[in-house]
């Protein structure tokens, strides 16, 4: 079992730029993803003025703009939204900065509101038209004059697992990650500014790790091969009632691999390894032995490192402290556990469990199975004394549908969400 500090993952989440998403390896090159400036719905000009009014010449009543006219120190995260007069719909919304400049900005596919494509300027004036039509038909129009508040000086940290133009595997979930965590009565907030696209379209839902410091996006079963996934954490100046506010916005637009599937069974102590739903390669391996058993679960591999060197020195069990150098080596777990070759187990890899916790394989196999896999790989261990605890690593398959789900703060519908916009 290889030591990690798991401080130290966090804390390299958190010197990203804004622009940039976060993975749990940190060779990783770093490109920013494109948003969706083709689906923004705006329009050239705004109706200038500062007050909410109608149009010259139409007989309408005039809509209610939220932010209210006049309002001050907003959160650079406001979303546009009104009240049609009958309960209609809004139509189209177009924002200004006090320079002129029209923001970017799609509407919510509910018609709730319509979210800026990008966060607003700290402490700037802006101008919103929104325009709707009324259950009588008619057409309604408002204006509202706000400005933003100045940059907040306490803000809370986050880390998106994910970056653009790369392929994962087909159990890559969507990872945010926080620091400090978010209090569950916060979550709702945050959750409903974390966006996932998915193409073909997959419905899914974010689960909450208990201390609020990750959560996950998946679908009720593994991505599809060939699916497309943009994400976008938009989480720059969402106001929380501890006092911190939103750091940045994040996003990334991916894609998704063949389907590849490690299943480890402990009583046959032999790896099947699976490509496109067809056995590949059986391969024997050595588990944990009694004292540091493996854990049983599904996991996904993190992080791969061709050769790394394995310090346990600062282990409390005397036992249990070694370097020693490792090839092949694929993380799954944050608590050490990796698949790597062993070759000092070599042979008794089919037949008895001597490893840390890890998953031992030959030499050779290492170096087949480390040249087939991707990050976002899942591997299912069955038989073992340790059941898989969860956040110890990207455990958002160590649990079915209706588990995973249970750790939504917003509730999701039968088979999951379909995508904000």
């Amino acid at each position: 079992m290889g030591r990690f500090g798991r401080a130290g993952a966090m804390l390299g989440a958190l010197v990203l730029t804004a622009s940039l998403a976060l993975t749990g390896c940190g060779d990783d090159d770093k490109k920013t993803a494109a948003g969706a400036a083709d689906q923004q719905q705006v329009v050239p000009s705004a109706v200038a003025g500062g007050t909410t009014s109608e149009p010259a010449g139409t007989a309408a009543a005039p809509l209610k703009v939220n932010p209210t006219d006049g309002s001050l120190k907003r959160p650079v995260s406001t979303e546009i939204s009104a009240t049609v007069p009958g309960g209609g719909k809004v139509s189209e919304v177009v924002l200004t900065a006090a320079n002129g400049t029209t923001v970017a900005g799609r509407l919510r596919r509910d018609g709730s509101s319509w979210v800026p494509s990008a966060p607003l300027k700290y402490a700037t004036r802006y101008t919103a038209t929104v325009t709707g039509t009324g259950a009588d038909g008619q057409t309604h129009q408002g204006t509202s004059t706000f400005t933003t508040m100045a940059k907040p000086k306490s803000m809370i940290g986050s880390g998106l697992y994910l970056f653009s133009g790369k392929t994962y595997g087909v159990a890559m979930p969507v990872v945010a990650e926080f620091s400090p965590g978010i209090p569950k009565k916060d979550r709702a907030a945050v959750q409903k500014r974390m966006f996932v696209q998915t193409d073909p379209p997959q419905p899914g839902a974010w689960h909450w790790v208990d201390n609020g410091t990750q959560a996950y996006y998946r679908a009720p079963e593994y991505w599809k091969p060939g699916t497309t996934i943009t994400v976008r954490l938009a989480l720059a100046g969402i106001p929380l009632s501890n006092g911190r506010y939103g750091n940045v916005d994040r996003s990334a637009t991916a894609k998704i691999g063949r389907a590849f599937e490690m299943k480890v069974d402990n009583a046959t102590k032999k790896m099947s390894v699976y490509e496109n739903g067809a056995l590949v390669r059986t391969l024997p391996v050595s588990l944990g032995k009694k004292s540091t058993p493996s854990s049983s679960g599904t996991m996904v591999v993190m992080e791969k490192k061709e050769s790394t060197v394995f310090d346990t020195r600062d282990d409390p069990d005397p036992e249990n402290r070694y370097v020693t150098k490792i090839d092949f080596a694929q993380r799954i777990t944050w608590g050490g556990e990796y698949i790597h070759a062993a070759p000092w187990s070599e042979g008794v890899q089919g037949r008895q469990n001597v490893s840390h916790g890890c998953v031992n394989v030959s030499m050779a196999n290492g170096r087949w199975l480390f040249g087939q896999t991707l990050v976002g790989d899942p591997i299912t261990v069955r038989g073992t004394a340790r059941k898989l605890a969860p956040g110890n690593g990207w455990t958002a398959w160590s649990m079915n549908w209706s588990q995973f789900v249970a750790g939504s703060a917003l509730p999701v519908p039968d088979g999951g969400a379909g995508p904000a916009f």
